[in-house]
């Protein structure tokens, strides 16, 4: 190609370029999402919304989601009711690769597949859930919850606890054990014991489910406790953190736990580790010494990591609990920061919202809210948006509440899924 030296000819060559301009297509950014949860679909759809090009990179070809899946394990609904594909993802212009990232490489911006691809990116998502701490509890390691389950990523790990609450003879005990904060659902642990006091109460009358807990208060406390005190008088037990409530040992083979309150032989052990972001944050220096990823809150791009962006449980979120809402308020704010700073543009202070609802039983649920701003290096719950069920509302709006729960999944998985 001959290089263009006088004025005229430069002229003339900008004129024939731009001229020519309109008829060549122009590629759009290119995003990749790690993470096929609630947050990184999310993401993935309100990018593409947004007219960027999005791969959302998940290694199951089914998703199996956590909210309602402590109705699976007592026996509400089968498995398969909280069981999604991704074609719905893919209909919607989502480029849908069924792989594992095993590393990412921001210097030179891209991922790097198992399967022996990459894939490069002008910006990268996170959303990659939690890691479960195995060397956090003696003799509890991840070949001890093949027969101990967690069940804290659901799948074939609720199946198992579902099966093992079936199958034991009534008059078992059921110890569920809860790690301290921060950990995924903070609510989470108390709906589980009591749907599972609620199949022991209708079906094995004569077994009782005792929580073992490394804290003293937890989230929906009052609302729960008084469910407990109302619903399963014989059939739930909480031990907190002051009476002996922390695990200190596990012994599968034995199939006991050993606690500060002393040593329990439970029929059917249910063990929820302490938690942390995912190793493939670690590993690409997205954590630091909190185990979780410190995010610009007006944006969720790393603190550490420039130009890539974490959300969902593993992102270090201030007053934000880790929720499937919150990952979903985070991706929308997410998305449109990535596509302001794609076309340089600054982003707009944000506000996020979560609301929670969880069941005691069948038809008794309540639910906790709250709206989210930034606040220097964190985000800060706004004054006055915090919301709390009340505490004597009568049956009629636990059912409301019930309710209003399921049809919030449902519409989620819809708009997520479908």
């Amino acid at each position: 190609m001959s290089v263009i030296t006088t004025r005229r000819g430069l002229l003339t060559g900008l004129t024939a370029l731009s001229l020519a301009a309109p008829a060549l297509a122009r590629t759009p950014p290119h995003v990749v999402v790690v993470g096929g949860g609630f947050g990184g679909v999310a993401a993935a759809r309100a990018l593409v919304r947004n007219g960027l090009a999005v791969t959302l990179v998940e290694p199951s070809p089914r998703y199996v989601t956590c909210p309602s899946s402590n109705a699976v394990i007592a026996g509400l609904m089968p498995i398969s009711a909280i069981t999604f594909d991704y074609e719905g993802v893919r209909r919607s212009g989502v480029s849908v690769v069924h792989d594992t990232v095993v590393a990412i490489e921001p210097d030179a911006r891209r991922v790097a597949l198992a399967g022996g691809h990459h894939l490069a990116y002008d910006r990268l998502v996170v959303s990659a859930g939690i890691g479960l701490r195995f060397d956090a509890i003696p003799g509890y390691d991840e070949a001890a919850s093949a027969t101990i389950p967690h069940a804290w990523k659901a799948g074939a790990q609720t199946a198992l606890l579902a099966r093992q609450l079936d199958a034991m003879e009534d008059g078992g005990l059921v110890a569920l054990t809860v790690p301290a904060l921060p950990y995924r659902c903070p609510p989470g642990p108390y709906e589980r014991a009591s749907l599972i006091a609620h199949y022991l109460k209708t079906r094995k009358p004569r077994s009782k489910v005792v929580i073992l807990d490394a804290k003293d208060s937890f989230s929906k406390q009052p609302l729960f406790q008084s469910a407990w005190t109302k619903l399963y008088p014989d059939h739930l037990e909480w031990v907190p953190l002051a009476k002996g409530g922390r695990l200190e040992a596990v012994d599968p083979t034995a199939r006991t736990l050993r606690a500060e309150a002393g040593l329990f032989r439970p029929a059917v052990l249910n063990v929820i580790p302490p938690q942390t972001a995912p190793a493939l944050c670690s590993a690409t220096g997205l954590t630091n010494v909190s185990g979780w990823c410190p995010v610009d809150p007006m944006t969720f791009e790393s603190t550490l990591r420039p130009g890539l962006h974490v959300i969902g449980d593993a992102a270090a979120a201030g007053a934000m609990p880790k929720s499937a809402f919150s990952a979903y308020s985070q991706a929308q704010v997410c998305a449109q920061a990535v596509t302001d700073l794609l076309a340089g543009r600054a982003p707009v202070e944000p506000r996020l919202i979560n609301v929670c609802y969880s069941l005691a039983a069948p038809e008794y649920g309540f639910s906790i809210s709250g709206v989210y701003q930034p606040e220097w290096d964190r985000l800060v719950t706004v004054p006055g948006s915090d919301g709390l069920s009340p505490e004597d509302a009568p049956p009629d709006v636990r059912m409301r509440e019930a309710a209003l729960g399921r049809a919030w999944y449902d519409g989620m998985m819809r708009a997520l899924f479908g």
